[in-house]
């Protein structure tokens, strides 16, 4: 896509950079997939990626043959708005950073550094706005150990960003794809210019003035009118940078709950409706009863009473007469059973049209 000859420009600010003295922290940059290598978001991408949790295609096979490292990765979409991380493991097993291992990232570098100077936390509100797609474990996360405020909102950013941006001082978003970004408010910009005057005439050392000027770098780097593939992906790699982390021990902040994502084809979508923000179904009248009792009896199966529990939820398609289908359990047998059984239950309660659905296996490779 069009990300990588916008990225390449990079290799001249390293370059540049380099000139001055500045090595240690330079990162060596490797661009794959240019325009004209293959066809668009096919086999790759980052929406490619994070949907089939699969390593991208890469179809310049004298860049692969050079020699790629695969250790630290990321994977853009055609026009750059979404990214998502991805390495190797010495086993040659494939792990995925995607949109809420981001948000946790993101929310807790900045709810940290806010802390360093103003230690009540309650100067500025921070938070997080996940859609009802967020893994289950990311939403632990942030509320038990992040402990920040978290809010889901309706599948779309136009309503993720509109949720940041009226509940929150800092508000952060990424959907599970990678698209995402930080919306800061007048506060603060308040608190920064206040925690400026403050601090004035401190050590540079000082951990409160090493936390104002991180946090007064932070909306020059973010962009905040939409997502941005290139400034997410920089934010992400400074504060990994800053706190000596690879992907590999930022991936183990959590675990995510295994997942099935699927569709069912009805003859009308419009029966179907749901809550504000679509975690749970509100027509036809027995649906939500039918899809409790089934993660109810997931949970009791999977013994998770304790932890994160199975959940599913279903939602009209916006472009067909289809319906979206999302599960989650502590087993990918489970989260496939699950959304198998959401599946049919929509098929008999919805108006599903054509064979009744297959009970999903998922096969990894």
């Amino acid at each position: 896509g069009i990300g990588a000859l916008k990225v390449e420009k990079f290799q001249r600010v390293f370059a540049m950079l380099r000139s001055e003295g500045c090595t240690g922290s330079i990162p060596t940059l490797q661009t794959v997939n240019f325009p004209g290598d293959g066809p668009l978001n096919e086999n790759c991408g980052a929406e490619f990626v994070q949907k089939q949790q699969l390593p991208p295609r890469l179809y310049n096979m004298e860049s692969s043959a050079g020699g790629i490292s695969k250790q630290y990765m990321t994977s853009y979409d055609g026009d750059a708005d979404r990214v998502v991380f991805h390495y190797e493991d010495e086993s040659g097993k494939f792990h995925l950073l995607d949109g809420d291992k981001i948000a946790v990232l993101v929310s807790s570098f900045i709810q940290e550094e806010l802390r360093c100077i103003d230690t009540t936390g309650q100067a500025v509100k921070c938070g997080v706005v996940q859609t009802a797609y967020a893994n289950g474990s990311s939403t632990l996360y942030l509320k038990n150990v992040v402990k920040t405020n978290v809010v889901i909102a309706k599948t779309g950013v136009k309503f993720v960003h509109a949720a940041a941006h009226h509940n929150f001082d800092v508000g952060v978003y990424f959907e599970a794809n990678g698209h995402g970004t930080v919306l800061f408010g007048p506060k603060f910009y308040d608190f920064i210019a206040t925690a400026d005057a403050r601090l004035r005439g401190t050590s540079r050392h000082d951990r409160a003035n090493i936390a104002l000027r991180r946090l007064r770098a932070l909306p020059a780097l973010v962009n905040q009118s939409v997502g941005d593939a290139m400034s997410d992906m920089l934010l992400v790699d400074a504060i990994l940078f800053l706190r000596g982390w690879d992907l590999s021990t930022w991936a183990k902040l959590y675990e995510d709950m295994p997942s099935k994502q699927a569709k069912v084809k009805v003859s009308d979508r419009t029966v179907i409706s749901t809550n504000d923000n679509e975690t749970a179904a509100t027509a036809p009248a027995a649906l939500q009863t039918a899809l409790q009792t089934a993660m109810d009896a997931m949970t009791s199966h999977e013994n998770a009473s304790n932890g994160p529990r199975p959940r599913c939820f279903v939602r009209p398609s916006g472009t067909e007469d289809a319906v979206r289908v999302y599960a989650e359990a502590n087993s990918q047998k489970g989260a496939d059973s699950l959304a198998s059984e959401a599946m049919m239950l929509v098929y008999k309660l919805c108006g599903g049209v054509g064979a009744p659905p297959q009970p999903l296996i998922t096969n990894r490779l």
